[in-house]
């Protein structure tokens, strides 16, 4: 048995990625550690969401190795499925079942994959509601819902699974700007509760405050990492630099 407590819940090793001639993810080198949040920045085009999207195998990787605590990440079938519900997905489309009820797609994971009883889904799911602020939308369905809302139960469907780590793929860009903070908000909860996190944003305070590590992207390739608070008042790389002052403005 490894010792979970040493090994990364989440290891890349050389990981490589093409489209057609387009190599998208280069030589890719990355551990997140048990309640560490990774903050993955950079400009659009990056290999950002790719990234994230090889780490339960959305996207599939040409060379290189996933590991998921200490495990090769499973190719297909039931042992890839297992591992999917161990980690938690977060995307921009909210990616809810437009006809059930709120608690409905909270409590179908639960009960279809981890074979939950339904009534113990249920109440898990209420406190799960309760939490991200939505509890008293439960039975109502996705389309009377804000944004905002409907982006704080996906989260909240992601928790149901008890997963072992919550990627995030820019939760908050389709989002109107006065609903990004009601999400970000329930993200720094589970921060501070200990979730590992990998995160995909542009939002730049997010970052700041709430990371362990900053990981800057551009073409392809990991640039940088580092503490927040180093990488953006002291980027190493030139480029990270530019990437910094092209944002200042917005």
């Amino acid at each position: 048995m490894t010792d979970t407590a040493q090994t990364p819940v989440i290891q890349l090793k050389d990981v490589n990625k093409h489209y057609g001639p387009l190599h998208v993810l280069k030589d890719i080198n990355l551990t997140v550690d048990k309640g560490e949040v990774l903050v993955i920045i950079g400009p659009s085009g990056s290999g950002k969401s790719t990234l994230c999207r090889t780490i339960n195998r959305l996207e599939t990787i040409d060379s290189g190795q996933i590991l998921i605590e200490g495990r090769p990440l499973p190719q297909e079938g039931k042992a890839l499925a297992e591992v999917r519900a161990e980690i938690g997905m977060v995307f921009q489309s909210f990616n809810l079942f437009a006809h059930r009820t709120i608690l409905d797609n909270v409590t179908m994971g639960p009960v279809e994959v981890l074979k939950t009883p339904k009534q113990q889904a249920q109440d898990e799911a209420l406190v799960l509601l309760d939490r991200v602020g939505v509890k008293e939308q439960a039975a109502k369905v996705p389309a009377q819902l804000s944004g905002g809302q409907q982006q704080r139960v996906a989260i909240a469907r992601s928790l149901a699974m008890h997963p072992k780590a919550m990627l995030f793929d820019e939760p908050t860009s389709a989002l109107d700007p006065e609903m990004i903070n009601e999400v970000l908000d329930v993200m720094v909860g589970l921060a501070r509760d200990g979730m590992t996190m990998v995160v995909v944003t542009h939002e730049m305070g997010f970052a700041r405050r709430v990371a362990d590590r900053v990981v800057f992207m551009a073409d392809g390739a990991i640039i940088e990492e580092g503490a927040p608070e180093e990488f953006f008042t002291h980027p190493k790389t030139k480029r990270a630099q530019e990437f910094l002052d092209s944002i200042k403005g917005h």
